[in-house]
């Protein structure tokens, strides 16, 4: 089981870019097949000598490309990852200071190249390490950031791999929830007009339903979307949660047997018995009615499409709640 969201993490220091097919890629001026990503932390020194001078650092799921190998010693580039086109038009909230590349030797050791053999199993079980590690009390500063680089080199250097898909998803969805807790901290948050706050960054989001079209993975991307539509503050009004509910349902519509369709159909629900209350206090009678039927239906088909899921009793609760004429939104004390 995936260990709990890094919303509560550290910054992530990375640049946070897009996953994309494995192709032949220069950009960066040198042959893909050399390139290889890092497991652990390793010095570039500038002979093949610890006792040489330390001519950089290179984090796990950093890039390096290989130049030759010596011994228990290989010589790279270090720091040559290239920033990705994206399909939008959207800048990442973070970026990287383009660093030059710089050449040395590091240890011949945890290294994985995109021919390693089991190197998809083996990246991938080191980003869910540095989740894991990520999400602790005391999680060490880089975890958050390695995490996402590895589940990403999964994605680009293993694209075949069964694994590609979630790891994708999974690096989108680290970024997404630290950006996600950055955005709560700005005054603009309280906005009921989505408009007026910064979107999140949907680039990573974007590749996952882009490159693994119908597949769980892209369904929960699309979900996490609806984020930078939501209202930051409903502020007592109808407006907002008659939109949310528009939303939710929709997305319902287009994925009837996604993994997060039983929480978009919750989540409508739980915005119409909102919305009964919302209606009494401006006392219009007939929308209000409308609202506790809705809420009603909305009940009704979780129980029918997803009996199981706890979203769906959580929404008969609301539903009873709605029927007993107790407010789902605002004082509900007698």
């Amino acid at each position: 089981m995936r260990t709990a969201h890094v919303i509560l993490l550290a910054l992530l220091p990375a640049t946070l870019l897009s996953a994309q097919k494995q192709k032949p890629d220069n950009r960066s001026g040198y042959d893909r097949s050399a390139r290889a990503v890092l497991l652990h932390p390793a010095n570039v020194y500038v002979a093949p000598d610890e006792g040489s001078q330390r001519a950089a650092l290179v984090g796990p799921g950093h890039e390096v490309v290989i130049a030759e190998r010596s011994g228990p010693w290989v010589r790279v580039f270090a720091n040559t990852d290239v920033k990705d086109a994206t399909d939008d038009r959207d800048e990442p909230e973070f970026k990287d200071d383009d660093p030059t590349p710089a050449s040395g030797w590091i240890h011949d050791k945890g290294i994985i190249t995109p021919t390693t053999p089991n190197g998809d199993r083996i990246v991938y079980g080191a980003a869910a390490n540095y989740e894991s590690a990520a999400a602790q009390p005391h999680a060490p500063a880089d975890a958050a950031s390695a995490a996402h680089l590895l589940y990403r080199r999964v994605a680009t250097y293993f694209p075949q791999s069964p694994l590609a898909a979630e790891a994708a998803w999974r690096s989108a969805d680290i970024r997404w929830q630290i950006d996600k807790r950055d955005q709560s901290t700005l005054p603009s948050a309280k906005e009921s007009d989505p408009t007026l706050r910064p979107g999140m960054y949907e680039g990573e989001l974007k590749a996952v339903i882009k490159l693994f079209p119908g597949s769980p993975q892209a369904a929960k991307a699309a979900f996490e979307m609806l984020d930078n539509k939501l209202c930051g503050d409903w502020q007592g009004l109808p407006k907002c949660p008659e939109q949310e509910t528009v939303l939710y349902e929709k997305y319902a519509e287009r994925n009837p047997t996604g993994p997060r369709t039983a929480e978009a159909l919750y989540e409508a629900t739980l915005r119409q018995g909102s919305l009964v209350t919302m209606y009494e206090v401006e006392e219009n009678h007939k929308r209000s009615l409308n609202a506790a039927a809705h809420t009603q239906s909305l009940a009704q088909q979780l129980h029918a499409k997803f009996p199981d899921s706890d979203f769906t009793v959580r929404a008969e609760a609301i539903a009873y709640r709605v029927q007993q004429n107790i407010p789902i939104y605002g004082n509900d004390r007698d």
